[in-house]
């Protein structure tokens, strides 16, 4: 799922090759590019390595899109999502709470849509490099994020996710215990304010939506090309607004629209952050860190309503999207239930997912998840 506020790339913007290299990390199942383990790693660490190798080969069957699928994911998605914008627009007649009402639903198929754009930003949604991005390029207009900045920013998560050693581009800002008590007051003061649940899930959205992604994110303010997917997204989002407003009213397309992706960015960035914000959440240092053990353990596995899933573009078998990036959202489940040791991985329910709010620090020396509440007793 989607980048969460603020993501940034730091130090200078990647070359040509550096970024090519990140987009094949993402689109490959098993990257040559996985950092090794220099230690010596104990018999059941290499055992869980080369299992989780040996799953992401099983997984290749999986990878090749169905056009008549993906097509059938737009339709089904962008009608509905078009119908309920138009509900929305009879419903002001009614009164302003119907219309919030109906922002739900339509809040839900706009996320469904992020993630079918999501999936042509990992190249699997279709077989051909120009559709995926054609369609991608179109669809970010709807979830009002520069598609190629965003793309590049998502293939580094991919290739360093719960790397301790390479955060900080298209994560959630995560310190370890240690990190945090070695700031000042200050500091960890806005720390806290950042990790709060009303900035994390209530402000932070709208920013990074509504403003972050209206600039080339740090870092890649000399990038000629962040600053054309940037501008060029600005652009056709502003002329959309533009012919909206001019045939219904400026005030009642923010109105309706408005909600409608606040609400969206929101439902987006809680399910990056259950996928990845856990208590047993996999976290290493470079030299320990493992991409396949990585995808395995350090992302969760969402489990849902079925219809759940389904307007979620299944993203909640986020440790098989992890695993094989290149396979497309509609299988997802399948490959899920193919394997019966994915049964075993961290699953959280919709109930249990709400107790992760609380989680802030890496606790390094336990390799768990902890709340500021947990602190003394960590450190």
């Amino acid at each position: 799922m989607t980048v969460v506020a603020p993501a940034q790339t730091h130090g200078a913007p990647l070359s040509r090759t550096e970024t090519l290299t990140q987009t094949a990390n993402l689109s490959s199942a098993a990257p040559s590019g996985a950092a090794p383990s220099s230690a010596a790693p104990s018999g059941a660490a290499k055992d869980r390595k080369a299992q989780a190798r040996l799953w992401a080969e099983r997984l290749a069957d999986y990878k090749t899109p169905v056009a008549r699928r993906s097509i059938g994911q737009l339709a089904s998605t962008l009608l509905p999502l078009a119908g309920l914008v138009a509900a929305m627009g009879y419903a002001l007649e009614v009164g302003y709470w119907l219309s919030l009402l109906l922002a739900i639903p339509a809040a839900l198929f706009l996320t469904r849509l992020f993630v079918l754009q999501h999936d042509c930003g990992h190249g699997s949604f279709f077989k051909e490099d120009w559709a995926n991005n054609l369609v991608g390029r179109c669809l970010s207009v709807f979830t009002v994020t520069p598609y190629e900045v965003w793309r590049r920013d998502h293939a580094i998560h991919h290739a360093t996710s719960g790397n301790l050693d390479k955060r900080g581009t298209g994560d959630i800002n995560t310190l370890t215990v240690r990190e945090y008590l070695a700031l000042s007051r200050w500091q960890r003061f806005l720390y806290r304010a950042y990790r709060h649940p009303l900035v994390l899930f209530g402000i932070g959205p709208t920013v990074l939506f509504m403003w972050k992604f209206r600039f080339p994110l740090s870092g890649q303010e000399r990038d000629v090309k962040a600053w054309i997917s940037v501008l060029s997204t600005n652009v056709m989002i502003g002329g959309g607004l533009t012919l909206f407003m001019l045939a219904f009213g400026a005030l009642q397309v923010l109105m309706i629209w408005a909600p409608v992706v606040i609400l969206a960015a929101t439902i987006g960035i809680w399910l990056f952050y259950v996928q990845h914000q856990f208590e047993n959440v996999y976290w290493r240092k470079q030299k320990e860190w493992d991409f396949h053990e990585a995808a395995i353990e350090g992302c969760s596995f969402y489990d849902l309503p079925r219809w759940l899933h389904w307007i979620t573009g299944y993203i909640g078998y986020h440790h098989v999207h992890h695993l094989a990036s290149r396979v497309p959202n509609y299988r997802l489940r399948d490959c899920h239930l193919a394997i019966q040791d994915f049964h075993k991985v961290a699953k959280l329910g919709i109930w249990e997912s709400f107790a992760t709010v609380k989680l802030s620090l890496i606790d390094e020396d336990n390799q768990r998840m902890i709340g500021f509440r947990d602190l003394r007793a960590a450190a």
